[in-house]
């Protein structure tokens, strides 16, 4: 469910500003609070902020670095990145009307804001090159994924297609790459309770009550490869990496399961072989069935 902001600032190239509200506490200074509230983000950088008129509050006030603190006060703030990497892969417009809009993702570009990305990203491309100031993702897929994704271009109608994912009225179809087994009883079921390991970039299955449900089956054998349809019924955080490696089958170039590569170590030759292929449903406000079909293609060759 979306957070309501009231009165927040208009957006800044195409990025909406993030929210806190301050709690009771001792702080004389929103200075003395806010790098308490995000450790990761150091004291000089907010008087940056502050500085620049980044910080405002549910008035509209710019807030200046002496501001004082007040309980109950909603702040606003823009976040800033020094130095972004450019993603060289560009998301494709499949389709869209006054209500959707489908895109098909390349490799490597998160759908959302996040950590050190922030205009290289899906969302903000699509806002600042399409002037679509309210889309808003209705699901996600993983940076390192590719294909589809649907966007919300109105707040109004937004409910309707989020409730066609939360009571699993979509059909979604993802292929893959990965090793072949010939030993396992195709088509494979695999049901499993999956939740967070100790490193915060990894899933792991645990015994317990199953959260996550996948039908796997092979499309084509390629050698010691295949390629597989997954067909997730629940929505678990790295399912399909997760279900995969879990059948002794991690999907290729996989660089998390089972075995976590360094962090920044982007090999743009290797992407993971795993695709948002195709999805389906009825469109709440239409009636319309609709499908769509991503046109990325998944490889079994090895890069030069």
């Amino acid at each position: 469910m979306a957070l309501h902001r009231p009165n927040a600032p208009p957006s800044r190239n195409g990025v909406g500003a993030s929210c806190v509200v301050l709690p009771a506490g001792p702080w004389a200074r929103v200075i003395d609070f806010l790098p308490q509230r995000f450790p990761g983000v150091s004291t000089n950088t907010w008087l940056q902020r502050l500085h620049a008129g980044d910080v405002i509050d549910d008035q509209g006030q710019i807030l200046k670095a002496d501001a004082p603190y007040r309980a109950g006060q909603r702040l606003y703030y823009f976040r800033a990145l020094v130095t972004e990497p450019h993603i060289p892969f560009e998301a494709n417009v499949l389709w869209q009307d006054e209500h959707l809009l489908v895109v098909d993702k390349p490799h490597f570009l998160p759908v959302v804001p996040s950590g050190k990305y922030l205009q290289e990203t899906v969302l903000i491309r699509l806002k600042n090159a399409l002037g679509l100031e309210a889309l808003s993702p209705i699901h996600r897929i993983d940076r390192d994924t590719a294909g589809l994704v649907l966007f919300s271009k109105q707040v109004a109608s937004r409910g309707a297609y989020q409730e066609l994912f939360r009571t699993r009225q979509v059909d979604k179809t993802y292929e893959c790459i990965a090793p072949w087994n010939a030993d396992l009883p195709w088509p494979v079921t695999r049901q499993s309770r999956i939740v967070p390991s100790a490193h915060f970039m990894q899933q792991t299955e645990v015994p317990g009550v199953p959260n996550a449900l996948t039908h796997i089956t092979p499309i084509e054998v390629l050698g010691n490869l295949a390629r597989y349809a997954l067909k997730p019924v629940t929505g678990q955080r790295h399912q399909l990496r997760v279900h995969m490696a879990a059948l002794g089958l991690p999907i290729r170039w996989d660089g998390i399961y089972p075995t976590l590569t360094p962090e920044g170590s982007v090999d743009y030759n290797h992407p993971l072989q795993l695709l948002a292929r195709s999805i389906a449903f009825r469109d709440p406000i239409s009636g319309e069935q609709r499908q769509f079909s991503s046109a990325r293609v998944l490889t079994t060759l090895d890069a030069p």
